[in-house]
């Protein structure tokens, strides 16, 4: 028996039922070989992988719209401008934000192999809201 059909006992439906009914509905006589083929097949992950291209494009959308007008960007401007190094305030903010990046993605693969994605997901939103709370009683308090 192949792993991706039922068999006809199992399905509930005999094996002259399956033949009658293909051959009426195509008008071609099918062997119950090809009417067991015909079964659906049952995916093994429920999750479709996701390609390289839209992992790599949603990160640099998400991360350079969120570094836009940052502090970083702003220090970044500044110290080129008080330098007169471009290229050596360029190598080394890149250098520093690899660095942070590289810490983010083995920080973040670490927790996943111990922590489930909800509990990440929820522990995520928990902290944002925290952060979200003291930033609006700082603005309420100054």
């Amino acid at each position: 028996m192949k792993l991706d059909s039922v068999p006809l006992e199992i399905s509930g439906i005999s094996q002259t039922e399956v033949e009658l009914e293909l051959k009426d509905s195509n008008d071609f006589n099918l062997t119950p070989a090809i009417a067991l083929s015909v079964q659906p097949v049952i995916a093994d992950s429920p999750q479709k992988q996701q390609s390289v291209l839209v992992v790599f494009g949603t990160t640099f959308v998400t991360i350079f719209l969120a570094e836009i007008g940052d502090k970083t960007q702003l220090s970044t401007l500044l110290m080129s401008a008080q330098s007169h190094s471009p290229w050596v305030v360029f190598i080394g903010s890149a250098a520093a934000l690899i660095t942070t990046s590289l810490l983010g993605v083995l920080l973040g693969s670490w927790i996943a192999n111990r922590l489930s994605p909800k509990t990440v997901e929820k522990s995520a939103g928990v902290m944002l809201l925290v952060i979200s709370i003291m930033l609006f009683w700082d603005v309420f308090q100054g």
